[in-house]
């Protein structure tokens, strides 16, 4: 099972690009997204532990799409601050509990940033965190290439963990596309080739990840995917660059060069990028899916 999806669902400038331009009252965005997509990111839990109400509703707000799965990104203090006690631990896990208790958690995403390198007390560290949240579906991510290496790869086989294969760009020691695979759940995100904004200090969040894959480059990735797919038995591809809703564009197109069909899509997204029609066709969501 291959699951396409973006990373996040609420962006100001995804309104009348992908999210229709007339919404009835009570429009539910994740509910409208869960119609297109069978996973979706939960990029906001990397800021903060959600409410494990929020988490609740979550997932009933994607019933209509018993495909769906979430995936989500581990809180910034474990992987980022790498400064937490055991009751920020178990506050994140409060806080996810809810999607894994409705069978609804694909995959929890351990996101390091570029300057985590292949080091001692950072292998003592991964290990340590690990084994904290061992109990549940766990991917790492690493930017840095001093991680493509066996040690890496045999010691998340041992613990049980997914590797997730990124497309960023790459400069210097930066980790290259890959297709490895560590454990039954995979994953492969894509963040956006736009070099020029990627390391430059000034930049925001919304100039970074500001980037639309080309078909050629969407056919490598899909080429990748389909690659992990053989040997894993969910994998995850997750779009990143979300400005302008490229994210969703790109997940669509992807999604149809894998599958081989032709795929349903926002009608305002098709106007927006009229190259998808070839891999897209125009579908409106069912009043179940998007009023809850």
């Amino acid at each position: 099972m291959i699951y396409f999806g973006p990373a996040g669902w609420i962006y100001r400038d995804w309104q009348e690009i992908f999210y229709p331009r007339k919404k009835g009252k009570g429009f539910d965005p994740l509910s409208f997204t869960a119609q297109y997509f069978d996973t979706v990111e939960i990029n906001s839990s990397f800021y903060h532990p959600p409410a494990p109400q929020s988490a609740a509703k979550w997932t009933q707000r994607v019933q209509s799409n018993p495909k769906f799965r979430f995936t989500a990104k581990a809180w910034q203090k474990l992987t980022h601050e790498r400064d937490y006690s055991q009751q920020d631990v178990d506050l994140f896990r409060q806080s996810i509990e809810p999607v894994a208790a409705a069978s609804k958690l694909g995959a929890l995403l351990l996101q390091f940033p570029w300057s985590f390198r292949n080091q001692e007390e950072n292998r003592a560290y991964l290990e340590k965190l690990v084994r904290s949240l061992r109990d549940y579906p766990l991917v790492l991510e690493v930017r840095h290439s001093s991680w493509n290496e066996m040690g890496t790869f045999d010691f998340l086989r041992e613990m049980g963990v997914g590797f997730c294969n990124i497309d960023q760009p790459v400069i210097g020691k930066s980790l290259r596309p890959t297709a490895v695979v560590t454990s039954p759940v995979s994953y492969f995100r894509m963040h956006g080739r736009n070099y020029k904004n990627w390391f430059r200090d000034e930049s925001d969040v919304n100039e970074r990840y500001d980037y639309l894959y080309n078909s050629e480059e969407l056919q490598q990735a899909g080429e990748l995917i389909e690659t992990i797919a053989e040997r894993s038995r969910e994998t995850y591809a997750i779009l990143n660059n979300h400005r302008n809703a490229q994210a969703a564009a790109n997940a669509l197109e992807l999604k149809s060069r894998v599958t081989g069909k032709k795929v349903a899509a926002p009608e305002s997204l098709l106007e927006r990028y009229p190259h998808l029609k070839q891999f897209a066709e125009p579908g409106e969501a069912s009043q179940e899916r998007l009023f809850q």
